[in-house]
């Protein structure tokens, strides 16, 4: 029987995303998470064909969590299933550890599509993420300034050059007020810039946003 864990917080994507699954795969058994540490305790607790997985969850990073999974057990495939576009983190997720990246507005046939190929042992990667990862082979120069920022810190200059204030991304990631000002800190340093405005330029110009 094949095995696979949804990992979201949000109940309607949880259930969408089920029917799907029970339509393709008839002989499925389903688990849910709905935060980090609910998936970490289900995978130590069972065992998993495949991990399908939200980037945006409660208390930590979404890539983090994905890090962990590959550390623990290093043969199951993470697909990322997210509301954030692949520009913005497809890459980084493969660097991370996952078998492939998806917006939430894929089509349906193409996430089943994906789900087979990440099963079959290979990565899923549309042609867009093909050609950034061409891309960053075959440019010679020194490594941009937000890879060198934590998942973490990179998911909050991500939310910051988007407009966001320190109190929303705060409520967003069920973080601390302080904790957001400390990573927003962090980026400004590590992206040698001075503020919000700064880094929403930064974000543009590398087609972040």
């Amino acid at each position: 029987m094949l095995r696979i864990l949804i990992v979201d917080d949000h109940a309607v994507i949880r259930k969408g995303l089920k029917q799907i699954l029970l339509e393709a795969f008839p002989d499925v058994l389903i688990g849910e998470a709905i935060d980090a540490e609910d998936v970490l305790t289900k995978t130590i607790a069972d065992e998993w064909d495949i991990i399908i997985s939200d980037l945006s969850m409660p208390g930590r990073s979404g890539l983090d969590v994905v890090q962990d999974i590959k550390q623990r057990h290093p043969k199951t495939p993470v697909l990322i299933l997210s509301i954030h576009p692949e520009e913005q983190y497809a890459i980084r997720a493969l660097k991370s550890g996952a078998a492939g990246y998806m917006s939430k507005d894929v089509a349906t046939d193409e996430l089943v599509i994906a789900i087979k190929k990440v099963l079959s042992g290979k990565k899923y990667i549309s042609p867009a993420i093909a050609d950034k990862l061409a891309e960053a082979v075959s440019i010679d120069s020194s490594i941009p300034l937000h890879e060198l920022l934590s998942n973490r810190e990179y998911e909050i200059f991500i939310l910051l050059a988007k407009g966001n204030q320190v109190s929303d991304i705060a409520e967003q990631l069920s973080l601390g007020v302080t904790t957001i000002s400390t990573y927003r800190t962090r980026v400004l340093t590590k992206l040698q810039m001075s503020n919000n405005a700064d880094l929403i330029r930064y974000a543009i110009d590398h087609q972040l946003i």
